[in-house]
């Protein structure tokens, strides 16, 4: 029987990979929710904000928090680039049947943004920083300092996700176009505006995902796509379209892979949070917080 210092140890490994996909999560929720498809190109966003603090912090000699800031800005502007230069006009095109397509067209786009960054980085996987990294000892545990980072920058951000929602006119009108789309253009909502904005915050969340994952593990051109079943599945668990759902998906997700390590071969972690989700959609079809 597994000791109760081995259960602790995993409850935080939990917690550090369920806040990173939480914060993916969320992305994929508030696009769904406000866009109405879902984002298959959302994980090689998260990969495209991580290399380019790699670029910045261990290429370019910057400070670590101004790479980030610049990978955040960077990865917002690619994301209106492609819904400018795509997703616009297939919404046009296709004003009935556009979620479907623009779902279909993602995965050509995650696809490309894939193939680039191996072009532009190589295969190989990179760290931020050479060394190994002496971790935290009390009472038995173990815990890395990037552990720490990574649960104090994902708690600030989403308290700061919070408030944006909750206290800006334009968080207010993204729940509002994501709760009645119809009724929200009726009351004067600037869809487009929200529409872009949604964009943002989404690539935002997903290129600081992305740099918290590669403080956690290493960085490589698939780590979007091998950590986009977790996200989708966090974000479903929660209710899809719900952004305090995902929140609450990516933890559950995090913790159930963790602790399934006590029983099944650590091999097949990502099958859980599938099987977790299949399991809870049984139970309530809507995700925890009802989408």
């Amino acid at each position: 029987m597994p000791d109760s210092i081995q259960i602790i140890q995993l409850v935080i490994y939990g917690l550090v990979y369920g806040s990173v996909v939480a914060l993916g999560a969320v992305g994929v929720s508030l696009t769904f929710g406000v866009l109405r498809f879902a984002n298959f190109a959302h994980g090689d966003l998260m990969t495209f904000g991580a290399y380019i603090v790699l670029l910045l912090y261990s290429m370019l000699k910057l400070p670590l928090w101004l790479g980030l800031l610049c990978a955040l800005l960077a990865t917002a502007a690619l994301a209106l680039f492609i819904d400018a230069v795509l997703y616009q006009r297939l919404r046009r095109l296709n004003p009935g049947n556009s979620s479907m397509i623009l779902l279909i067209s993602s995965f050509g786009v995650g696809l490309m943004l894939r193939s680039l960054i191996q072009l532009l980085w190589g295969p190989d996987t990179q760290v931020y920083a050479q060394g190994i990294q002496l971790p935290y000892k009390f009472w038995g545990l173990r815990i890395k300092p990037d552990h720490v980072t990574i649960l104090l920058v994902a708690v600030a951000a989403v308290i700061l996700l919070h408030l944006f929602l909750q206290k800006t006119r334009i968080g207010k009108a993204m729940r509002a176009l994501a709760d009645n789309a119809d009724l929200a253009r009726i009351s004067g909502i600037n869809t487009v505006a929200v529409m872009r904005w949604t964009w943002v915050m989404g690539a935002i969340l997903a290129a600081l995902a992305g740099f918290l994952l590669g403080l956690d593990t290493r960085i490589q051109p698939e780590m979007g796509w091998y950590i986009l079943l977790p996200v989708f599945a966090a974000a479903i668990l929660g209710g899809i379209g719900k952004p305090y759902g995902a929140i609450a998906g990516g933890l559950i997700i995090g913790l159930a892979q963790e602790l399934s390590t006590l029983v099944i071969s650590p091999a097949y972690k990502p099958a859980v949070a599938f099987a977790l989700m299949v399991l809870i959609l049984l139970w309530r079809p809507t995700g925890i917080f009802r989408s």
